[in-house]
């Protein structure tokens, strides 16, 4: 199976910014199993980035491969909302 790219865009060190990626990496440890690669893009540091992805509100995670492209908005606490938002299959 090939990997699943997501990248999630942040603002800072927020408590929000912080939940979302520990969120993330919760649900992909229990779900994905290693077959995924997360990249943290915050939108301070780079802000071109985030504007040509569109991005107006954070946390904002994007799953780009495979196809289709699927966002998520929020800090990502409900796992059954972010697997069939992203339309992932946990391996479980």
């Amino acid at each position: 199976m090939n990997k699943i790219l997501l990248k999630l865009y942040v603002t800072g060190q927020t408590l929000r910014t912080k939940r979302a990626i520990t969120n993330l990496y919760r649900i992909c440890e229990e779900e994905l199993q290693g077959s995924y690669e997360i990249v943290i893009i915050d939108v301070l540091e780079q802000p071109l980035v985030a504007e040509s992805e569109h991005i107006l509100v954070t946390p904002t995670l994007i799953k780009e491969l495979p196809p289709p492209l699927r966002r998520m908005i929020g800090d990502l606490s409900n796992k059954e909302q972010v697997l069939l938002g992203l339309e992932l299959e946990p391996k479980s």
